[in-house]
């Protein structure tokens, strides 16, 4: 993102609060390429990670200036008195909203180049190459507003994602365990979900038995990584397109927005679904790259075998009272 050039490495402090009952806690925000990574000042361990596209701010020329994650007020918050901290987040905000409000030479090039293709190809090739070559231009944080979108059609079904604060930091901290700086944002549903399911925006809903009945995190740690080889055989946003139908696609491409209701009963058809198989050599060798010992999931997943080649030695993915709290994540 090249409007964060002149930020490179800003950091500051800030005050967090990691939900609206929690108590706010002192902690350092550091200004990556795409994200707000907080902190703990003493642990330095992560977490947080924000989106920067999304990041929002709750109290417009008030100071100290006011931020969340999303639009959901909800959720976390964050007070930062720092001026070029300030001023970075807001730098962001701006491109966004340009490129949002102007198409852009690309996008046009893009649609003259489909509308000939219709002319020369027909009906036939049509949908798969509108589908295709839309979600070739959707940036990542058109994705992530679209994984949202999807994720408030599965809790209709499954109900509100689980938020124990401290469960919350715990998987937070176990996203950047095993992603580090491509963070994935991890969401905990009580019902109806089996396994894990990617949607767009690098966003993954959990089965809330993955982290309730087992006694490692290893086993969720190893769905989690799957379902990442899986958005790598296949684009999530994809998948969202062809349910949502040619007319919402072209409305996506043409205005830069899905259309309301595009993506409604798009939970349906994904909880019917199976997931995509991932090459057993694959998950393996993401396993050990990750460092996360294969034997739990294999038994937990029904992985036939997990080879004979040597592995690295697996290191905690998380202490054990963070695994505790993660596993009482949906107490509340």
């Amino acid at each position: 993102m090249t409007a964060l050039t002149r930020y490179a490495r800003l950091e500051c402090a800030g005050l967090w609060r990691a939900g609206p009952d929690a108590q706010r806690r002192d902690v350092v925000v550091s200004l990556g390429d795409a994200s707000l990574i907080l902190s703990d000042g003493r642990s330095e361990s992560a977490l947080s990670h924000w989106s920067l596209p999304a990041v929002i701010r709750l109290n417009p020329g008030s100071m100290p200036a006011l931020f969340a994650p999303d639009t959901d007020a909800e959720s976390e918050t964050l007070e930062l008195d720092d001026p070029a901290m300030i001023d970075a987040i807001a730098t962001v905000r701006t491109v966004v909203d340009a490129r949002k409000s102007r198409p852009g030479r690309v996008r046009a090039v893009t649609l003259g180049a489909m509308v000939a293709a219709v002319v020369g190809l027909g009906a036939l090739w049509l949908p798969g190459a509108l589908v295709t070559h839309t979600a070739s231009l959707v940036p990542l944080s058109k994705r992530a507003e679209i994984g949202a979108v999807a994720l408030a059609d599965f809790e209709r079904l499954t109900g509100q994602p689980c938020a124990d604060p401290a469960g919350v930091q715990a998987l937070n901290m176990l996203s950047q365990r095993l992603f580090g700086a491509d963070p994935v944002r991890l969401v905990v549903l009580t019902d109806g979900v089996s396994g894990a399911i990617h949607l767009p925006g690098r966003l993954i809903v959990l089965d809330r038995r993955l982290v309730e009945d087992y006694d490692t995190p290893d086993v969720v740690a190893g769905y989690l990584l799957a379902e990442i080889l899986r958005t790598e055989q296949a684009d999530p946003l994809i998948d969202v397109l062809r349910a949502a139908g040619m007319r919402a696609t072209f409305t996506l491409l043409t205005t830069g927005s899905l259309p309301a209701g595009a993506v409604d009963g798009y939970a349906e058809r994904r909880l019917r679904a199976d997931p995509a198989p991932v090459t057993p050599d694959a998950l393996i060798d993401a396993l050990a790259a990750a460092k996360v010992a294969p034997g739990p999931y294999a038994r937990a997943s029904g992985l036939a075998d997990v080879g004979p080649r040597p592995m690295p030695d697996a290191t905690p993915l998380l202490p054990d009272g963070d695994w505790l709290s993660l596993q009482a994540i949906c107490a509340r």
